[in-house]
């Protein structure tokens, strides 16, 4: 596929113009051809409009045209074979092994999103039929079903450039739901942006639906984005990204006329809490899980666990002398970019300048000049430290983390106490600490989107149970998942059906039920 730089309005190909800018590799720092643009206000508009104009063909097809749409999008990324994955490589240095499991799981959750919406019980369907003799007054025959509510504006992610992409879980289910989209190409990769945007509108064309339920715009700055989430035709915008971009949009979307939801995921620092069984049973076991997760993906992940917290004992000191050890023997590697590699490094650079934080495990491998390479920065301090520099308890996206020594219980219970809303907490123990810090976990359970046990936050599972998402600044709303099947409401709204007749009913509402789809039917569960 030869790449054009081009912006895709509603299947319109629109060259570049104005301000134009390149992807770089990170690894050794050479512009990638083609040259792209900043979308101006007036492309915006056309795909708003584009987008609108397409709702009611996407709303109303069928919810088989709709998963078909899913599983061909799926059939056309995998014809794009490894030009996909080496264009991702050149433009984001993520491995070819990475990339080829992230396409995995693009298409996965494709495949994922056709089989819910083929079954239908997502929609939350409620039926209570007419009781005209009830006394003193008649009930009324009354229904309810989940609607799309319109055009849903994409940002891309920079770390997952299939998964929370183009085509990752934003856009797939709001295509599922019935909600056009319009996608702001992360400007780090758009030649994979480019690929992935003719693969939807390859599949569109196939399935038969208007161009304008997907359009892709480029930007580098922030204009175009501010634009998108003005545009009076944005019913909702999906943002993976960091707080101040996500709490930008959230202050946009705010002060419309009519505000609109900024779904926006935005990182946390993932406390890990090692309990003291566990520390008896398997120090150096956790200290190489806590290590591999800390530099899983050069920690270019939201969950990547920054902080540790742990009763001092003389196994809490080997558990910091193995992850030490270990952060030694880590290879410096090549970040997204040259800017989240600069990042990391300034953000590490102020925490070394806090007194009573010790630099206790770095990669010994010199990094290289031209790469944009992060070395693994394993830290130790002390609770009071923690709770009085407020700089360490901010989020540095990277490979790097703080483990800190507590003296009791009710240091651990204040610091839990006092956390901001996170992704993730982790607890590493036995069952008897389970019971012995229970208080622990009902704190936790009011601070956090996940709580894992025994395991660390990095790799999220793609099911129908999967929260990923948590209290502000997580994520700007907690009741809602941005990975898994539950994203899926983020983008439709409840509509209440009074007195229709049968036929004219939506499909999930007639009594005749033809999916089978699980409803509650005069206050019972039922197909």
């Amino acid at each position: 596929m030869t790449l054009t730089g081009h912006h895709f309005i509603a299947g319109r190909e629109a060259a570049p113009h104005g301000h134009l800018f390149h992807a770089f590799n990170p690894t050794t720092s050479a512009q990638l051809e083609p040259a792209y643009g900043d979308a101006t206000h007036a492309e915006a508009d056309e795909a708003m409009q584009a987008a609108d104009a397409a709702f009611d063909a996407l709303r109303l097809a069928t919810p088989e045209t709709r998963a078909t749409l899913l599983d061909t999008i799926a059939e056309e990324i995998t014809a794009l074979g490894d030009a996909l994955l080496e264009r991702a490589h050149a433009e984001c240095a993520l491995p070819m092994a990475r990339l080829t499991g992230e396409r995995g799981r693009a298409i996965g959750q494709l495949k994922l999103f056709a089989a819910l919406i083929r079954e239908g019980s997502w929609a939350n369907a409620c039926v209570d039929h007419a009781i005209p003799d009830r006394q003193p007054l008649p009930k009324p025959d009354v229904r309810r079903v989940m609607l799309p509510i319109g055009p849903v504006v994409v940002f891309g992610a920079s770390n997952f450039p299939f998964a929370i992409g183009v085509i990752g879980t934003d856009t797939v289910c709001a295509l599922a739901a019935g909600c056009p989209v319009v996608v702001k190409g992360h400007p780090a990769h758009p030649g994979t942006c480019e690929m992935l945007a003719r693969a939807v509108l390859n599949a569109l064309h196939k399935v038969g639906l208007p161009a304008g339920c997907f359009s892709l715009l480029h930007g580098k700055g922030n204009d175009i984005g501010t634009t998108l989430t003005k545009h009076p035709l944005t019913q909702a915008v999906a943002f993976t990204g960091s707080l101040r971009g996500g709490r930008a949009l959230m202050d946009v979307a705010a002060a419309r006329a009519h505000p609109i939801p900024v779904y926006a995921e935005m990182g946390s620092v993932n406390p890990v809490f090692v309990l003291p069984g566990a520390l008896k049973e398997r120090a150096s076991k956790i200290a190489e899980a806590y290590v591999g997760s800390v530099t899983m993906g050069v920690g270019q992940f939201c969950t990547n666990p920054a902080v540790v917290l742990g009763l001092k004992s003389e196994e809490l000191n080997q558990f910091i002398s193995n992850a030490a050890a270990l952060a030694g023997k880590v290879a410096p590697q090549t970040m997204l970019h040259r800017g989240i590699c600069e990042a990391y490094d300034a953000g590490t650079a102020v925490w070394q300048t806090v007194k009573g934080l010790q630099l206790v495990g770095e990669s010994e491998t010199p990094s290289s000049e031209t790469a944009s390479q992060a070395a693994c920065r394993i830290f130790t301090t002390t609770i009071d430290v923690l709770e009085s520099n407020a700089e360490l308890r901010r989020e540095v996206f990277g490979p790097c983390s703080i483990i800190t020594q507590c003296a009791t219980l009710e240091d651990l219970l204040r610091y839990a106490n006092s956390l901001e809303g996170q992704l993730t907490a982790t607890i590493q123990g036995t069952e008897q600490d389970l019971r012995d810090f229970a208080p622990l976990i009902r704190v936790l359970e009011r601070k956090v989107g996940r709580i894992i046990f025994n395991g660390f936050p990095t790799g999220i599972e793609v099911c129908p149970s999967m929260h990923h998402g948590g209290p502000y600044p997580a994520a700007s709303h907690s009741f809602f998942t941005s990975i898994g099947t539950g994203s899926i409401y983020r983008f439709v709204r409840p509509v209440c059906y009074q007195g229709f007749p049968e036929e004219a009913l939506p499909e999930l509402l007639k009594d005749a039920n033809p999916r089978g789809a699980m409803r509650i039917v005069d206050g019972v569960m039922a197909r």
